[in-house]
């Protein structure tokens, strides 16, 4: 079956309904799992994470204010500590700067939101799309790894990065931000149940369907 990627959605979504992603209990919480979780995997970014909670109760202002050391130390377990403290300390005073207000700071930037995200420390493409859609409520499509393979099984071809993907595929007007956010949460949650192996794939209610991404 040939399925547009509003259709693509409907589908993963009716199949394993809705994702309940990014799985955090506030903005705050997503922002810091952002950049824990670049390259590694969920169980250090947690180890990470929660000890930033214990230590700071995930309040930004008490993150910045922790002494270099310290938060090396608690950022540890989720490794290249260095350069996300670092990118902790850009993306948190970034967003003090701007009173914690999201919605003032995505009217305020408006178009120049992504490249302004770009600008800080540590925010590559993916983290920048992630906070966009789950931060700023910018519907956006985070054409990450799992997104990748799963268009490559869908017939979509030459996708060799992330910047491969994010050119040739942008969300249709009519998606929300909720749409959004729950889109790449699904992505995700399927790619764990049929990425491992791959050939799982033809096991999945995706099997011997085709997406068809129209040329923008």
């Amino acid at each position: 079956m040939q399925l547009t990627l509003i259709q693509l959605y409907e589908k993963i979504r009716a199949s394993m309904g809705p994702s309940g992603w990014w799985p955090a209990d506030s903005k705050e919480e997503i922002i810091i799992g952002a950049i824990l979780i670049q390259n590694t995997n969920w169980q250090n970014a947690d180890r990470a994470l929660e000890r930033l909670r214990q230590a700071t109760a995930l309040q930004p202002d008490r993150i910045l204010a922790l002494p270099t050391a310290q938060l090396h130390k608690l950022v540890r377990p989720a490794g290249f500590y260095r350069n996300k403290s670092r990118a902790l300390v850009s993306v948190l005073g970034w967003l003090k700067r701007g009173n914690y207000d999201c919605p003032a700071i995505c009217q305020y930037y408006g178009a120049q939101l992504r490249n302004e995200l770009r600008r800080l420390r540590g925010v590559g493409p993916e983290t920048a799309d992630v906070l966009l859609t789950y931060i700023f409520d910018v519907p956006t499509f985070i054409s990450d790894k799992y997104a990748c393979t799963l268009f490559t099984c869908l017939g979509v071809s030459s996708l060799t990065d992330y910047r491969g993907l994010a050119r040739r595929c942008s969300l249709p007007a009519d998606f929300t931000p909720a749409m959004a956010k729950d889109f790449h949460g699904l992505i995700d949650e399927f790619g764990k149940v049929y990425f491992h192996s791959l050939s799982k794939f033809q096991e999945s209610f995706l099997s011997g369907d085709r997406l068809i991404i129209p040329v923008g």
